[in-house]
């Protein structure tokens, strides 16, 4: 039985250190989804051996393969990720199992439940990668069972290891290896055989189950993790906008202050073409879903536009973008629309005639990456 347990410890060590990413560079930071995100549900086969408190100082083979400790089960679960790394399981197991006394086949069929804590050690020390074939979870929890040949109830502590392997984003292959330990009468029989006498020797003083499995993992819903926004690459965006208005500006008031001095000195006109003011659309940026501007930040480079277009009698093309890699084309063209609209209304906040201001809404995009950029409505003056 000691060995055994050791097997089992080394398995799961030597689990963990053998993980490979398929495709490293796919790792990345994620952002927490809704609660409806990342269940599955899972259905395996079980091979379990039995080892009795009844058992000790009999000399029995301790052999997992032995008829008269070992036999089938099946188990369901159904549980959740709640980040990358950590998740809650509850788990079903229905076991053809044994009660292990004298080395006769004694037949003792029970169901145990469970809940445990899942933790994905994968994710946690090698970085959240979508693509990763082979994932190590040691989990731990408890729970109760009942053996139906003797009508008892019995509480547990469970440990293990669930290794996934993926076959798609919906489906997993899983290889599980656990050990419940289970109080003294989960097989009908109660008290150590030790000379009848009731000893207190660790796992020899309980019952024990080691089961391994393999079974499928079904993925609900959306079973991956959206990237985290990149803020340094929003802000470097930004300020490039601000700082090419900030020149545009500067061009455009020197050429003013050139035309006025020229009136006021009644020197000749001069008819020259003011330098185009925006060569870059000024972006405003939604998050996900929504039409609301996401940061009124934005909105200072907006107000350098709407200044311009005001003092030169521009006209304004506002365009409208959703992200192609969610929703469906109609929800990005109505989410596209409406966000070209609201930035115009700003607009017309600022001052500038709406009859100035056109919209248009391009509908979901891929243009820009990440996939959160283009999420977006641009601003610019009309050639």
């Amino acid at each position: 039985m000691k060995k055994l347990l050791i097997v089992l410890a080394l398995a799961g060590v030597s689990t963990a250190s053998m993980a490979q990413d398929s495709d490293p560079v796919q790792k990345y930071s994620v952002a927490t989804n809704s609660f409806w995100s990342n269940w599955f549900i899972q259905v395996g086969g079980d091979w379990n051996a039995w080892y009795s408190d009844e058992e000790h100082g009999k000399s029995l083979s301790t052999s997992p393969f032995k008829k008269f400790r070992s036999g089938p089960g099946a188990s369901v679960a159904v549980g959740k990720w709640f980040t990358p790394g950590i998740g809650l399981r509850t788990k079903l197991q229905g076991v053809w199992g044994k009660s292990v006394v004298d080395g006769q086949d004694r037949p003792n069929k029970f169901w145990n439940l469970n809940e445990h804590v899942l933790l994905n050690v994968s994710n946690m020390v090698l970085g959240y990668n979508p693509n990763r074939v082979w994932n190590v979870i040691p989990f731990f929890g408890g729970g109760m069972g009942r053996t139906m040949t003797h009508n008892l109830y019995s509480m547990n502590l469970t440990v293990g290891v669930l290794n996934t392997f993926r076959v798609c984003d919906k489906l997993a292959i899983n290889v599980e290896l656990g050990w419940n330990r289970f109080e003294e009468d989960m097989d009908g029989y109660q008290g150590n055989t030790l000379s009848n006498v009731h000893y207190n020797r660790g796992w020899e003083d309980k019952d024990n189950l080691l089961y391994a499995e393999l079974g499928l993992t079904f993925n609900l819903g959306k079973s991956t993790w959206n990237k985290t926004p990149d803020v340094d690459a929003l802000k470097a965006l930004s300020q490039a906008q601000m700082d090419a208005l900030n020149a545009q500006l500067n061009d455009a008031a020197s050429e003013n202050a050139r035309l006025k001095n020229m009136l006021a000195n009644q020197q000749p006109a001069e008819t020259k073409t003011i330098k185009e003011f925006v060569t870059t659309p000024v972006s405003v940026f939604f998050n996900i879903n929504k039409t609301n501007i996401a940061s009124q930040k934005d909105l200072v480079n907006v107000q350098a536009v709407a200044k311009y277009a005001k003092e030169n009698n521009s006209n304004i093309n506002v365009v409208g973008y959703a992200d192609s890699a969610t929703g469906t084309p109609s929800i990005n063209q109505a989410l596209s629309d409406k966000r070209a609209e609201t930035v115009a209304n700003e607009l017309v906040k600022m001052g500038v005639s709406r009859d100035k201001i056109s919209t248009v809404g391009k509908g979901g995009v891929d243009d820009l990456s990440p996939i959160s950029f283009n999420r977006r409505a641009t601003v610019q003056i009309a050639e």
